[in-house]
């Protein structure tokens, strides 16, 4: 398939209009063509206009029809073959490897959600049959179940270029709960975005659908964007990105006449909390442990820690040597775009020059362009507590270790934290009585509580949590992956003595789609 540049407006190729975007290869800096060209407003009209047209048929859609669209989706996007390897690379910096592993998990999202809609226990059907003899008042029948909320805008991000773009977990779950999608691409992988959304196009078409239940749109700079939040059609947002940017657009969404609301995946530090007896048997080993995760990907990870709060003595001391020594060996790995690797080395000078900071380690240098350079600094939990600035996400392979006076201060520190992604416990027997204090404090800043592990790397599954409270997310109340992230695009209604012809199937007598329900307060199938 070649890449041609083109916005992807339902059925429609079109050529945008708006200002060059190029794609850079910032292993080499090199500029790939083709040149691609941001829309305007009026192709954003286009687009949501036609995915409200196609809202009304998508969203009656039986589930094993939608479920199929979902699973041919995930077919069309493996057909692409190592055109679509080749090209994320080259737009990337990542790894083959990376990127094949990339693919196979956004094609087990898609399946994941075919699997969700074939049982249909997110519609979360519940039936109070009528009790017209009750008294002193009858009841009337009331039955309850989810519909979708409507267009869906998807912004595609830039450190997962196909997991958490165009066909990203927030795409899957929006067309699985049955919202039409239109996507703005990121402009660092336009190339990989205009192939996988002609996979996305092609699954469309072979399943009959509407041809506005998929449009894909390009934009250089905050038009696209904004007039997509904007638009009376669009009823849900989902981003991943900066916490200005997201920031942004859940204020375009709260001034609307019809606010609507953003789902925002921002910024997060995942703090790691080394257990006094952990620290003392597995202090080695929880180091090298440590500096693998900070080194995957270049620390280019939402879940990326970026800070490590420890008891200060020896043990915390032979810690930082071991992860010193491994942090000092470590190659340069390049960044997502020229962009990131000048914010991250921003960041870098930021610590350096920070008279409450001292230098551990950094790693190897290179002359290449857009390498990171890992680094590893350290400072007092007081210090850290009075400097705001040592809280700031710092985008890359570094990470700040905090001193604490006792496991008391662990607490006292997480207490005043902003909200989180993940909160890591390195621990051991010995340290339950203490982590039992430390538990209720980290379960109010995080959404995910990790326990001796490391936070980078996410499962997609049913029960796993990529959320937290703001910054990590706009809403708290909600993830970004696995099959719960269907619920952020559905909303409840309640039908009361409907008659039998026009109730939904799911809600009709003898459970025709034979999905899990709650009939008078109890469980049936």
């Amino acid at each position: 398939m070649t890449i041609l540049g083109e916005m992807l407006i339902g059925s429609r190729a079109v050529k945008g209009s708006n200002g060059p975007i190029h794609a850079i290869n910032p292993a080499t800096n090199e500029t790939l063509e083709p040149v691609f060209a941001g829309g305007t407003e009026a192709d954003v009209d286009s687009a949501v206009e036609l995915a409200w047209d196609a809202f009304a048929s998508y969203r009656e859609t039986a589930p094993e029809a939608r479920a199929t669209f979902l699973e041919t989706c995930a077919d069309e996007i493996l057909a692409l073959g190592d055109e679509l390897i080749e090209r994320a690379v080259a737009e990337s910096g990542l790894p083959r490897a990376r990127i094949e592993g990339e693919r196979g998990r956004t094609m087990g999202q898609l399946r994941l959600f075919a699997s969700v809609v074939r049982a249909g226990n997110y519609l979360d059907a519940r039936i109070d049959p009528a009790m017209p003899d009750r008294e002193p008042m009858p009841r009337a029948d009331l039955r309850m179940r989810m519909i979708p909320l409507g267009p869906v805008a998807v912004f595609g991000a830039s450190n997962f270029p196909l997991a958490f773009s165009v066909a990203g977990g927030d795409t899957a779950s929006a067309l699985a709960a049955g919202c039409p999608v239109v996507v703005k691409a990121h402009s660092a992988h336009p190339g990989t975005s205009e192939l996988v959304g002609r996979a996305l196009q092609k699954a469309v078409a072979k399943c009959n659908l509407h041809e506005g239940v998929f449009s894909l749109i390009f934009g250089a700079g905050n038009v696209v964007g904004q007039a997509l939040v904007a638009h009376p059609r669009i009823k849900a947002v989902g981003f991943t990105g900066s916490r200005s940017g997201g920031t942004a657009l859940m204020n375009i969404a709260a001034n609307r006449p019809e606010p609507i609301p953003v789902y925002a995946e921002m910024s997060s530090i995942n703090p790691v909390f080394l257990m006094p007896q952990a620290l003392k048997a597995r202090g080695e080993a929880i180091a090298k442990g440590f500096i693998g995760s900070l080194q995957m990907g270049a620390g280019q990870f939402c879940t990326n820690p970026g800070l490590v709060f420890a008891q200060e003595g020896e043990d915390l001391d032979n810690f930082l040597k071991v992860a010193a020594e491994e942090l000092s060996q470590a190659g340069t790995q390049t960044m997502l775009t020229p962009g990131i690797h000048k914010a991250y080395c921003s960041g870098m000078e930021q610590l350096k020059g920070n008279s409450r900071v001292t230098e551990v380690a950094t790693g190897q240098d290179s002359d290449q362009p857009n390498q990171c350079q890992a680094g590893l600094f350290v400072t007092t939990a007081e210090d850290f507590l009075a400097d705001e600035s040592l809280s700031a996400e710092v985008f890359g392979s570094t990470s700040l270790v905090v001193k604490c006076k006792s496991v008391d201060d662990f607490a006292r520190v997480a207490d005043q934290m902003e909200g989180q992604l993940t909160a890591t416990l390195q621990l051991d027997d010995g340290d339950h009585d203490a982590t039992r204090k430390l538990l209720p404090v980290l379960e109010y800043r995080a959404g995910r509580i990790l326990c001796n592990g490391y936070p980078t790397g996410v499962e997609v599954c049913h029960a796993m949590v990529h959320g937290g409270p703001y910054p990590a997310t706009s809403d708290s109340r909600t993830t970004s992956v696995g099959s719960l992230a269907i619920q952020r695009y559905v909303r409840p209604v309640c039908y009361q003595d409907l008659p039998q012809e026009l109730m939904p199937e799911s809600l009709k007598d003898g459970n025709p789609q034979g999905i899990r329900r709650l009939v008078d307060g109890q469980d049936q199938r």
